[in-house]
């Protein structure tokens, strides 16, 4: 390892540098030690942290194998299953009397309580009864339910078997369903018959049936949970069996060891509407690294109530509501809620008097609605929220306005972290367990977590100095925890994350490390839409509203929106001779959207053009038209096709509210 610092007061300063990794130079030798460890002693570190964080029925033989990169695999020849780390020890130790969830849902007027033994028992007897329906080592189970206790049963039985889950997001329509059925192709599928939205039944059952009726590969059965305080829906006797009834056809079901490079789980991300992405995650790093993470980064204690406002159809949810805190064996508030509607904008407050709340996981876009609607808290303000220690921030940009506010009415810090599906946990933190500072610089999303060389690269590879814009890129190997491939498609994994810059991961992202080693994460570099912490791809918008019969071309971009932090816009053409109004036609394409992707897409702002802006060789210059909506000044180049469609375009995003103050694009002039 080289140096240019020298150690000072115990603290370390100056530039390091090891395995090609430049070092952050901060003042704070806990986590300069540590981390300095991990990116050069990877096997020790993290050898030392899978022993002592996870129960193994059969011990690892080789911590790290990186022969064939980037394929890496942890934990070699280690035996595990994820279902005993999370249930089982815990009540065997005694714990089972223990609240894991409190499930929170003003949408159905209802508080529950399920316990550790509760866990055990439901787990155990679904898993029994999902071995008699034929689910062995190794199958996939397609999970489609609302945020219930039940969704975890349903995970942690199939992983009890050996079988890996699939969970989709209960707001998507029948056909995304579909896609991911027909890619993952499940022997069973597991839902509940409805979903609940505020003044709205979301019918599940029927959506699931469109689904499994327009795809090619079909499941032996649907297993249906019926929310019979909300709805009793009929099933199909000969396609469906009923939650209970599953309970009651096998034996309890005990655990069934998996080597730790099986996969955990499938979760779908963006741009699966055609081409199905689906993380594969690896059973033994990730249990490891959440069981890491859950102490180092947020400092969460066994006794502690943990909150992640999210969903389980999301990558948050499997980490952070699922699977770390059951390891850690603590208390986990479930909500099935809206921030301001179920029924005021109190909510977030009386969930955090009521289950004494020590630690927060959202995203902004949620206090930003509680900000807009409530903005003196008169909701919230009768309720004390002096258990509430931290409130951690991820999934999208949060604003210094929105930050700062946070701070001021929960009087705790808000500390932002960066992470991704294809991760599974944070790749920059600012972590408490390391006693990072609580005043970071403004807009960072912190310090690099350990076991990531996280680096700022230049188009041509090199590195990009301090505060100099580049691609963010992790050097290889990735900690463990991180996807091993994408299921199904080991080609698309290689060519998409690792042939850019050889050696790195390649994050697709845009940022900057400052002097110190903060890193600072700009923008997507792909056309991916973030909606409120839901990642949208554009591709799957535009596929959908190509469906249209008058429509010819369309194009999708994200635009800035003050609740949602950014929402899609979409330009279309209409084929030859059409003549029906474009009102219409904007309304008719919305409904599409609805139908096709779901109400998570917020799509609304739709407009007629007379033409899209296109390179020669045929592509869409979304990127143009997203900075022309954004009043930016925008340089067009010189293989555009036709410069002159930006007339139109600007008529028809005023139109919407946007490029109000735009100036007009200019053409790019090579240098010679």
């Amino acid at each position: 390892m080289q140096s240019s610092g020298e150690k000072q007061n115990g603290n370390y300063s100056g530039q390091y540098e090891g395995n090609g990794v430049q070092y952050p130079d901060v003042f704070n030798q806990l986590y300069l030690d540590t981390y300095r460890r991990s990116i050069e002693n990877p096997e020790e570190f993290w050898g030392e942290l899978g022993q002592q964080l996870i129960d193994w029925d059969v011990p690892f033989e080789k911590v790290l194998d990186h022969s064939n990169p980037p394929f890496t695999k942890w934990y070699v020849g280690g035996y595990l299953n994820a279902c005993y780390n999370c249930i089982d020890r815990h009540v065997i130790a005694g714990k089972g009397d223990k609240v894991a969830y409190i499930h929170d849902s003003p949408m159905t007027n209802t508080i529950r309580k399920v316990t550790y033994q509760e866990l055990y028992d439901k787990i155990s007897s679904l898993a029994g009864g999902l071995r008699q329906l034929g689910v062995q080592k190794g199958d996939r189970v397609v999970i489609y339910m609302p945020l219930v206790p039940e969704v975890v049963m349903a995970m942690l039985a199939t992983v009890r078997l050996g079988a890996v889950h699939s969970v989709v997001f209960g707001g998507f329509a029948a056909s995304e369903l579909c896609t991911r059925i027909e890619h993952a192709e499940p022997k069973v599928v597991i839902a509940a018959n409805c979903g609940v939205e505020p003044n709205k039944i979301i019918p599940y059952l029927d959506i699931l049936h469109d689904a499994i009726e327009m795809s090619a590969w079909k499941p032996v059965c649907n297993v249906i949970f019926q929310r019979s305080n909300v709805l009793q829906s009929p099933i199909d006797p000969k396609t469906d069996i009923l939650w209970e009834k599953v309970l009651t056809l096998g034996e309890k079901a005990e655990c069934v060891p998996v080597e730790a490079s099986d996969p955990l789980y499938i979760l779908y991300t963006s741009g699966t509407t055609d081409k199905p992405k689906g993380v594969q995650r690896p059973t033994g790093g990730h249990l490891v690294t959440l069981a890491y993470t859950f102490n180092s980064i947020y400092c969460i204690q066994p006794d502690d109530v943990w909150w992640a406002a999210s969903d389980l159809g999301w990558v948050v949810g499997h980490s952070y509501i699922c699977y770390a805190p059951l390891l850690h064996g603590c208390t986990a508030v479930m909500y099935e809620g809206k921030p301001d509607r179920t029924p005021d904008p109190g909510q977030y407050f009386r969930i955090i008097e009521q289950h004494k709340v020590n630690a927060i996981f959202s995203v902004p876009t949620a206090f930003r609605v509680i900000r807009r609607v409530d903005p003196e808290i008169k909701c919230g303000s009768k309720y004390s929220i002096k258990s509430l220690r931290t409130i951690f921030i991820a999934g999208e940009h949060c604003d210094l306005e929105t930050k700062l506010w946070m701070e001021k009415i929960f009087k705790v810090p808000v500390l932002n972290h960066w992470w991704q599906t294809e991760t599974g946990s944070a790749i920059t933190a600012t972590c408490l367990g390391f006693n990072h500072s609580l005043n970071p610089p403004k807009f960072t999303t912190g310090l690099p977590y350990v076991g990531y060389g996280v680096e700022v690269l230049l188009p041509d590879g090199s590195r990009a100095e301090p505060n100099e814009l580049g691609r963010i890129a992790i050097k290889l190997p990735l900690p463990p925890g991180n996807m091993s491939t994408l299921y199904k498609n080991p080609e698309l994994f290689e060519r998409t994350y690792f042939r850019k810059y050889p050696g790195y991961y390649d994050t697709m992202d845009a940022g900057y490390k400052d002097e110190s080693g903060y890193i600072f994460v700009t923008a997507r570099d792909d056309d991916v839409i973030n909606v409120a912490g839901h990642r949208i791809s554009t591709s799957s918008l535009e596929d959908a509203v190509l469906r249209h019969p008058d429509v010819g071309d369309a194009a999708v971009f994200g635009v800035p929106e003050p609740t949602k932090g950014e929402v899609p816009l979409c330009l279309y053409v209409t084929k030859n001779d059409v003549t029906k109004p474009s009102n219409k036609l904007s309304v008719e394409l919305i409904k599409i959207i609805r139908e096709v992707i779901g109400p998570i897409a917020a799509f609304r702002l739709v407009a007629r053009v007379q033409a899209l802006p296109r390179t020669r060789s045929g592509k869409t210059m979304r990127k143009s038209m997203a900075d022309f909506a954004r009043n930016k000044r925008v340089i067009l180049p010189a293989t555009i096709e036709d410069a002159t469609v930006f007339t139109d375009i600007r008529r028809a995003l005023q139109e919407l509210g946007y490029a109000m103050t735009a100036p007009d694009p200019v053409l790019s002039v090579r240098k010679m």
